[in-house]
C-alpha cells in the first residue's frame, strides 16, 4: 500500500520508529512523501534517500550514539567547557559530527540536495525546524524561497542538522540568507508532530500515517537536577510541549501509531544495545497492533470530516 509518513521528534526514541517501519514495510507499505522533526527528520531524510527500515536498523545497532556529543571551540575546555559552550556558543555540543554523519549516509545513496528527492516537480521530503530570529516555523525546503535561497540546491544534511538542534544542547545553526542571519533550532519548538502537513481538501490519494511516542516526560527538576542548564532545559521543553499539544487531536489518533518508550529520554545518548533493541521491539509491536485494526475506508471517512489544508496555515 502506498502511504505518506510523518515522524515525531524524540531524539534517541527514534529507534522505536525504525521498529514500527520494519513491521509495516514487511506488510507491503511503500512510503511516498515523508516528513519529520528532529529525530523524525533524520528518519524521513533516510527514507527519502532510499534507505529501508532493515538498513536503518543495521545502522542504529552498529552506532555509538555518544559520538554525537562532539565539542568544538570553547566547548573543549576542561571543567568549564559546558558552561562556556552554553553561554558563548549557545549550546553544549557542536552538532558538527552529526551533520557529517548524515551527509555520508545520504551520499552513499547518491543524495545530497533536495533536488535529488524531487520527482515531477514534487519534493517527497519535508523537514521541520524553528527560526527563533523570525519567530516562526521553518519548513524545508518549502520556505527557503522566502530567504532568497533556491530550495532545490539546499543541502538535506544541513536541513536535518537544523531540525535536531535541541535548544541549549546543540549549537543553533547560524543560517545566512538574503536578509541577514537567523538562528535555527529544533523543529519541536514550533511543531514536533506535523501530522497534517500533507493534508489537502477533498479525498486523499493515499493515507498519511503518523509515528508518535507514548512516553512519560520526566523533567530534570523532578529528578532533583536543579543546576542552571537543567533548569533551562525544562523551560524549553515545557514551552514546546504546550505549543505542540494541539497537534494531537482525537481525530488524528485513528492514523497514528503510538510507540511506548518507557523511560528512554530524548537525550539518552548512552542508550545501551539492550535498551535500543527493547525500544525497537516496542515500535514493531505497536505497528502490528495499529495494522490489525486500521483500514483505509475508516481513514477516508474521518479525513473528509476533519481535514484542514494545514500547508496553507503553516505557511502564513
Amino acid at each position: 500500500m502506498k502511504a505518506d509518513a510523518v515522524f515525531e521528534g524524540g531524539g534517541m526514541r527514534g529507534v522505536g520508529i525504525v521498529g514500527a517501519l520494519t513491521y509495516l514495510e514487511a506488510q507491503g507499505y511503500e512510503w511516498q512523501r515523508v516528513a519529520g522533526t528532529s529525530a523524525g527528520a533524520v528518519i524521513a531524510a533516510l527514507i527519502a534517500a532510499g534507505y529501508t527500515a532493515k538498513e536503518m536498523k543495521q545502522i542504529l545497532m552498529e552506532m555509538d550514539f555518544s559520538d554525537f556529543l562532539d565539542k568544538s571551540g570553547l566547548q573543549r575546555l576542561p571543567l568549564v567547557g559546558k558552561a562556556f559552550g552554553f553561554l558563548v556558543e549557545k549550546g553544549i555540543y557542536s552538532g558538527e559530527y552529526f551533520e557529517d554523519w548524515m551527509s555520508k549516509l545520504l551520499k552513499a545513496k547518491g543524495v545530497r540536495k533536495f533536488k535529488d528527492v524531487t520527482f515531477n516537480g514534487e519534493c517527497r521530503l519535508k523537514i521541520i525546524a524553528s527560526d527563533i530570529t523570525r519567530r516562526r516555523i521553518l519548513i524545508l525546503p518549502d520556505h527557503l524561497p522566502k530567504y532568497g535561497i533556491n530550495p532545490m540546491r539546499f543541502s538535506i544534511a544541513e536541513a536535518v542538522r537544523m531540525s535536531i538542534s535541541i535548544p541549549f544542547y546543540f549549537k543553533p545553526v547560524q543560517f545566512v540568507h538574503a536578509d541577514g542571519i537567523s538562528y535555527i533550532v529544533d523543529g519541536a519548538v514550533c511543531c514536533n508532530f506535523p501530522l497534517n502537513i500533507f493534508d489537502v481538501k477533498g479525498s486523499p490519494r493515499w493515507p498519511t500515517i503518523g509515528f508518535k511516542f507514548d512516553s512519560p516526560e520526566i523533567s530534570n527538576t523532578k529528578q532533583g537536577k536543579t543546576d542552571p542548564i537543567s533548569f533551562l532545559f525544562d523551560i524549553a521543553n515545557t514551552l514546546s510541549a504546550e505549543k505542540n499539544r494541539e497537534w494531537l487531536k482525537n481525530e488524528n489518533l485513528a492514523r497514528t501509531i503510538l510507540i511506548p518508550t518507557g523511560e528512554v529520554e530524548s537525550t539518552d545518548f548512552q542508550l545501551s544495545k539492550r535498551r535500543s533493541l527493547k525500544l525497537f521491539k516496542s515500535g514493531y509491536k505497536s505497528a502490528a497492533k495499529f495494522h490489525e485494526s486500521w483500514n483505509f475506508e475508516d481513514y477516508v471517512r474521518i479525513y473528509r470530516c476533519n481535514n484542514v489544508d494545514i500547508n496553507n496555515s503553516l505557511a502564513k
